[in-house]
């Protein structure tokens, strides 16, 4: 688990949000000295989270490439917000199928307080979560273990989600594209992005807004096929999904901090 002060952490959404800031604006802003700033951005650019240029501090060139808990931490705020409305989508008593992804890791968490839940899962994180719950029956898929991405995948994986139906599926996505839906970086999770749709009665999208503005080149579904969709991104979603008239968008900006 990566640990960041607050300062890292808003240091980290400033170079995604408005891109170069120098050291001297980050120590004004924060009211600290230039040698803090540069500690904090050491550790920053150690953990894959920024890159060092000259005078100053950008977003990494290949965020792709990082690992689940530096993935966790970018735009964590509006994760949590839209885990917390995927939640309240999810009946007690549902089976649920919850797929890759740091989002999708917050949406567990967020049915911590659920009632009578059945998890199947390859993601650990999401079961190692749920395993505590007093009322979780958690069933995690078996595969090939991918440890910076802390989940598993493969043929076995795919196999054990067909043996499965679920009341309610949830999956994130690598990337979103107005024309072609959801997408993913990998064959491997977007084959296993469609099996947990195929597998589900209902399924629940959760992405931020920031997925907009990726490329994956790997399809998993057309928006048509998700049930409702749960963004901090509501305008963007209501015109990039029009050819969905069923779909469900589900703002999540109602669900800030508590």
């Amino acid at each position: 688990m990566i640990d960041l002060n607050d300062r890292q952490r808003e240091i980290v959404a400033l170079i995604r949000r408005s891109g170069l800031q120098s050291i001297n604006r980050l120590a004004d802003r924060f009211g600290v000295a230039t040698q803090t700033i540069r500690r904090d951005i050491n550790g920053l650019c150690d953990h894959g989270l920024a890159r060092r240029v000259h005078g100053g501090v950008v977003a990494p060139s290949n965020p792709v490439n990082l690992n689940f808990s530096a993935r966790r931490i970018l735009n964590e705020d509006a994760k949590r917000a839209i885990a917390r409305a995927a939640a309240c989508e999810i009946p007690n008593g549902s089976t649920v199928l919850l797929g890759i992804g740091t989002t999708v890791q917050y949406t567990a968490e967020a049915l911590m307080e659920h009632a009578d839940l059945t998890i199947i899962t390859n993601n650990l994180e999401v079961a190692t979560l749920l395993c505590i719950a007093d009322s979780a029956e958690v069933h995690l898929l078996g595969g090939i273990l991918r440890s910076d991405d802390r989940d598993v995948v493969g043929g076995r994986t795919l196999h054990d989600i067909s043996r499965f139906v679920a009341d309610v599926g949830v999956i994130g996505a690598g990337a979103l594209d107005p024309e072609h839906g959801i997408t993913d970086f990998k064959s491997i999770d977007a084959e296993i992005g469609r099996a947990i749709l195929a597998q589900s009665r209902r399924a629940i999208l959760v992405a931020d807004g920031a997925k907009w503005k990726k490329r994956a080149s790997h399809r998993v579904a057309g928006f048509d096929r998700i049930d409702s969709f749960v963004t901090d991104a509501i305008e963007h979603a209501a015109v990039a999904c029009r050819g969905a008239p069923a779909l469900n968008i589900v703002d999540a900006t109602t669900f800030g901090d508590e």
